[in-house]
């Protein structure tokens, strides 16, 4: 009898999950009026114009590309330089490793809050306000720690005869380091960019604060729906349903990775 319920368990915390995402999902299908009218578990005048608009409007869809690209310049620079600094504090000892080890986490602790007005003072006085450069770079600050530690832990499990190896076989060390070493750790690196994304992707208060319009992300559009009738519901449950598709991708992409960096890695 035990055996025969045990379903029931999963299939309620499965449902408990997804309904936030159905409700969404559902409210993007109707118009304000009948989403403030009642309730209902569907749509009762199903309408597609909250995705036309987003899809038609440049304000909308803009946001959507502007999001992508600071995303991804984030997520390719804070894997590319935590790689080597993750090796670093992995494979040697030095004075002060772990006290800087430990600084670099500390980083990752901060609120985005305390870093919001010198980022914009800064990026305004080099000429990088309203970029996707300036927003990844801030991203950076928080993203680098967080790939370091995870990277870090990855590296640590794998034998340093290994590198003793490629080095007897007449391997330069970028060589060996690009070839061999980074394969070894392929899924450290799919969990590392998994979060830097993640992460990057959900932050609104810096990536709000140094944009305005040409690079202006699609949290920031969302936050700037409200007319003379109150906020567009509909258009605004599109949008955050459209902000899930991204990460739904990456997540189907790098999902073996995550499985293995839960089981082995130091996530």
């Amino acid at each position: 009898m035990p055996q025969t319920k045990s379903w029931i368990v999963p299939t309620l915390y499965i449902f408990f999950l997804m309904l936030p995402i159905y409700w969404l999902v559902n409210m993007s299908f109707k118009t304000t009026n009948e989403i403030l009218g009642g309730f209902s578990l569907y749509p009762k005048e199903f309408t597609l114009e909250n995705y036309i608009t987003i899809f038609t409007d440049p304000t909308w869809y803009t946001g959507y590309l502007n999001s992508l690209a600071y995303v991804g310049i984030n997520t390719v620079l804070s894997v590319a330089v935590a790689l080597p600094a993750a090796y670093a504090f992995s494979r040697y000892r030095f004075i002060g490793d772990k006290h800087l080890f430990f600084w670099l986490l500390t980083n990752r602790m901060a609120p985005p809050a305390v870093f919001a007005l010198p980022f914009l003072q800064l990026y305004s006085a080099v000429g990088l306000f309203d970029t996707h450069i300036a927003v990844a770079l801030a991203h950076t600050l928080f993203n680098i720690p967080l790939a370091v530690w995870i990277l870090e832990g990855f590296m640590s499990g794998v034998p340093k005869e290994l590198d003793e190896t490629a080095y007897v076989d007449g391997h330069p060390f970028w060589s060996f380091f690009i070839k061999i070493f980074i394969p070894t750790i392929a899924a450290g690196i799919g969990v590392a960019a998994f979060f830097c994304f993640m992460f990057s992707w959900v932050e609104l208060l810096l990536a709000k604060t140094l944009t305005s319009v040409d690079a202006k992300p699609i949290a920031a559009t969302m936050t700037r729906t409200a007319s003379t009738s109150g906020y567009e519901l509909g258009l605004l449950a599109a949008a955050g349903t459209l902000t899930i598709i991204p990460g739904a991708f990456v997540i189907y992409f790098v999902r073996n990775y995550i499985a293995k960096g839960f089981a082995l890695g130091r996530v």
